[in-house]
C-alpha cells in the first residue's frame, strides 16, 4: 500500500500486521481460519479494487483501517464466491510448489536432521569398553540402514543382513582407528561406509543371495507414473472442457449485451478465471511428473548398467581389490538415491494434485448440469485448438506497421521459448471485452513492445492494439486491481509492484516506474600486479642513519667474552675428531687337506657251515699310506 510509504519502515511494518492479525482474528471469530499469507494478499486486492475507495495519496485513518478490515473480513467469508477461491488457490500453490532441485534439497535436508542425532551419538562416543565398542557398532548399522532408506533398523533379519554387509568392509576391530578420526573424517567415512553398504545389499538383492526388505522402486515408479500421468490427465480434460463452456457462454453474452445483466449473478467470467488458474497449475504439475518419468528411465538404464558391470568383476572371483568394487557400489547407492529422490517427488505433486481440487466446489454450486445446458443453448463450443485452427490462414503483414516489430516462427530463433505476456492469451479480447480469456495464435504473429511479446486470436484484434499497445495495457491492468487473482493467472507482478500514488503520476504522466534492481557484486584483483620493489634496508630518516652509524662504530672497539660457571659447566656443547672406523679384512694361510686310503676290511664265515661253531675269518684290504 503506497500510502504507508511516507510512514518509517518499522511503524508501516507493524501497521500492516496489526491489520493482518485483526482480520484473521475477525474471520477465525466466525469459524474460517485464514492464513497470514492469504489476509496480505486480501488487503492488496482491496486496496487495488478503485470501487472500494482507498485514497492511495492522503495518510491512513482509523476509519480506513475499519473499512479495509470490514471488507476483506466479508470477501474472505464469501464461501461462493470462484474469486475467493482461485486466490486461494494460487496462495496454496505458492506456499506449496518450487522447483524440482528445491524439493529435492528440502527432502534431503529433513533427512539430514533426522539423522543428526544418532551422528553425533557416534562421532561423540569415546568407547573403551568391549561392551561399548559392540553397542557403537550397532549404532553404526542403524545409521547406514537409517540413511540408506532401505529396510527397518528394528526388522531383526535386515540388520542381521546389513551388519554382515557392514562387517566385509569396516570390521569392528577397526572402531579404535575410526575413534582416533577427527568428527568431519568420522561423518565421511559414515556416510561412504552407507553408501557402499547399499550397494552391497542392491547387488546381493540382483544376485538372489539377499536384499531383504528392499522395494524395488523402479517398478513401483513405472506403475505410479502413468497411474499419476492418467489422474492429471483426466483432470485437466474436465478443467479444460470446462473452460471451453465458460468461454462460449461467455461470448455470447459479449455479442448480446441485455444478456450481461441477466448473466451478473452467476459470477461466470470469475468461474472461468478460477478453472483456467486450475488448468495452468495442472499443467505445471504434469510437465513435473514427465520430468520425473524422463528421470526414472535415465536412471533405470544407469542402474542396469551398474548391476551388469558389478556382476562382470566380481564373476567368479574369490576376492576383488576395493578399489575395483567400492566405487561401483557408491555409484549404484546414488543411483538408488535417485530412485528415491523420484518416489518422494512425485507423492509431493499427487498430494499437490488432490489438494487443488478443493478449490473447484463452488462450480457445482453456482452452475449445476441444468444450469449449464440452458446457457449453452444454441452456443458453438469451441476448443482452443479448435480457435488457433479457425485463423491459422491469418497472418500479420509487417508492411501495415512499419513502427512495430512483429515476430514470425520462419524469422525468429527461439520462437517456441519466447515469454508471451498475459500466459498466452489475447491482450486485445481481455481489455475490450471484460476480461474474456481467449488464447493466442503465434502463427498470426507476435508483436515486439518495449522488449516484451504479446499474441493475439485474430489479425484483427493484432491490429487494433498495435494501434496503441499502451491503452489497452493499461486498461488490463485496471482488469487486474478489480480482480485480483488476474495478477497472477496473467502474471502481472512487475507492475503492481512498481505502481506510485496517482500525486506523482500527474508529474511523470506514466503508470509505472521502472523497478530499482539491486544485486551483490564482488571482483578480485591481484594485490601487486609488478613485483615488489622495496628495498628493506632503506631509512629516510637522517637520525636513524646517525644512530646506526654510531653503534657501527662502538662495535668496532667492542670485543665478546665468555665465561664458565658451576652451573654451567658440562653443559656446553662439545665437539670432538675421531677417525671413522673402516672396513677391512685379513688374508689367513690357504687352507689344505691331504688323502688317506678308505679302510676296507672284510669278514668271512658270518653266514655259519656245516659245524655248529661259527668260524670268522677278518681280512684287512686297506691299502698304506705311502701307496695312496
Amino acid at each position: 500500500m503506497s500510502y504507508l510509504a511516507r510512514m518509517p519502515p518499522t511503524q508501516a511494518e507493524s501497521v500492516i500486521k496489526n491489520i493482518i492479525r485483526e482480520i484473521g482474528q475477525e474471520c477465525a471469530s466466525h469459524g474460517e481460519v485464514a492464513s497470514e499469507t492469504l489476509v496480505a494478499f486480501m488487503v492488496k486486492a482491496v486496496v487495488l479494487d478503485p470501487s472500494n475507495g482507498f485514497n492511495m495519496d492522503r495518510p491512513l485513518l482509523k476509519s480506513d483501517v475499519e473499512k479495509l478490515v470490514k471488507v476483506c473480513v466479508n470477501r474472505l467469508l464469501d464461501n461462493k464466491n470462484p474469486s475467493l477461491d482461485t486466490i486461494k488457490m494460487q496462495v496454496y500453490f505458492d506456499m506449496n510448489y518450487t522447483s524440482r532441485e528445491e524439493f529435492i534439497e528440502e527432502h534431503h535436508r529433513i533427512v539430514e536432521s533426522k539423522l543428526g542425532l544418532i551422528s553425533r551419538e557416534i562421532t561423540d562416543n569415546r568407547a573403551c569398553s568391549r561392551e561399548e565398542l559392540e553397542s557403537l557398532y550397532r549404532k553404526i548399522v542403524s545409521y547406514v540402514l537409517l540413511r540408506s532408506g532401505v529396510g527397518s533398523p528394528t526388522d531383526l533379519k535386515i540388520v542381521r543382513e546389513a551388519t554382515a554387509a557392514l562387517q566385509s568392509v569396516f570390521p569392528q576391530a577397526e572402531l579404535g582407528t575410526f575413534l582416533s578420526l577427527s568428527k568431519k573424517e568420522k561423518e565421511r567415512q559414515l556416510k561412504e561406509l552407507a553408501m557402499i553398504v547399499t550397494g552391497i545389499r542392491l547387488f546381493n538383492r540382483e544376485t538372489g543371495k539377499g536384499g531383504e526388505g528392499i522395494e524395488y522402486l523402479p517398478a513401483i515408479l513405472q506403475e505410479a507414473i502413468p497411474a499419476t500421468t492418467q489422474h492429471i490427465d483426466s483432470q485437466l480434460q474436465i478443467a479444460q472442457e470446462q473452460a471451453y463452456r465458460y468461454t462460449a457462454i461467455l461470448e455470447k453474452v459479449t455479442k448480446n449485451p441485455l444478456m450481461a445483466a441477466d448473466m451478473q449473478p452467476y459470477m461466470l467470467k470469475e468461474a472461468l478465471y478460477n478453472v483456467r488458474q486450475y488448468e495452468i497449475f495442472l499443467q505445471t504439475i504434469l510437465s513435473e511428473i514427465i520430468s520425473c518419468a524422463q528421470e526414472v528411465e535415465l536412471l533405470t538404464k544407469q542402474l542396469g548398467a551398474l548391476l551388469e558391470q558389478l556382476t562382470m568383476t566380481v564373476k567368479s572371483k574369490m576376492a576383488v581389490p576395493t578399489s575395483q568394487v567400492f566405487p561401483i557400489f557408491i555409484a549404484l547407492s546414488n543411483v538408488w538415491t535417485g530412485f528415491q529422490d523420484e518416489t518422494v517427488l512425485i507423492g509431493i505433486l499427487t498430494n499437490l494434485t488432490a489438494n487443488l481440487e478443493r478449490f473447484l466446489g463452488t462450480h457445482d454450486v453456482l452452475f449445476p448440469e441444468k444450469v449449464i445446458q440452458d446457457l449453452l443453448d444454441e452456443v458453438i463450443v469451441k476448443t482452443d485448438m479448435f480457435r488457433l485452427k479457425e485463423h491459422l490462414e491469418e497472418r500479420v503483414h509487417p508492411m501495415d506497421f512499419k513502427r512495430q516489430q512483429w515476430l514470425f516462427p520462419e524469422t525468429t530463433a527461439n520462437f517456441a521459448k519466447l515469454l508471451i505476456q498475459y500466459r498466452g492469451f489475447c491482450g486485445y479480447t481481455l481489455a475490450t471485452t471484460d476480461g474474456l480469456l481467449l488464447p493466442g495464435n503465434q502463427a498470426i504473429g507476435i508483436l515486439k513492445y518495449k522488449e516484451k511479446y504479446y499474441t493475439f486470436n485474430t489479425r484483427d484484434a493484432a491490429y487494433a492494439f498495435a494501434e496503441n499497445p499502451d491503452k489497452y495495457i493499461n486498461l488490463i491492468t485496471e482488469k487486474a486491481k478489480k480482480h485480483a487473482e488476474l495478477i497472477q493467472l496473467l502474471e502481472l507482478h512487475q507492475q503492481f509492484e512498481t505502481l506510485i500514488p496517482c500525486s506523482e503520476l500527474k508529474d511523470t504522466g506514466k503508470h509505472l516506474i521502472k523497478p530499482i534492481t539491486k544485486s551483490e557484486t564482488s571482483t578480485q584483483t591481484d594485490t601487486h600486479i609488478l613485483p615488489p620493489t622495496i628495498v628493506r634496508s632503506y631509512e629516510w630518516n637522517e637520525w636513524e642513519l646517525r644512530r646506526k652509524a654510531i653503534k657501527l662504530a662502538n662495535l668496532r672497539r667492542k670485543v665478546t667474552h665468555s665465561v664458565q660457571t658451576d652451573l654451567s659447566h658440562m653443559r656446553r656443547e662439545n665437539c670432538s675428531q675421531v677417525y671413522p672406523l673402516k672396513h677391512v679384512g685379513t688374508q689367513t694361510k690357504r687352507e689344505g687337506s691331504t688323502a688317506v686310503p678308505r679302510p676296507q676290511i672284510f669278514i668271512a664265515g658270518l653266514r655259519g657251515g656245516h659245524t655248529e661253531t661259527t668260524h670268522a675269518v677278518k681280512v684287512n684290504l686297506t691299502r698304506a699310506v705311502d701307496e695312496t
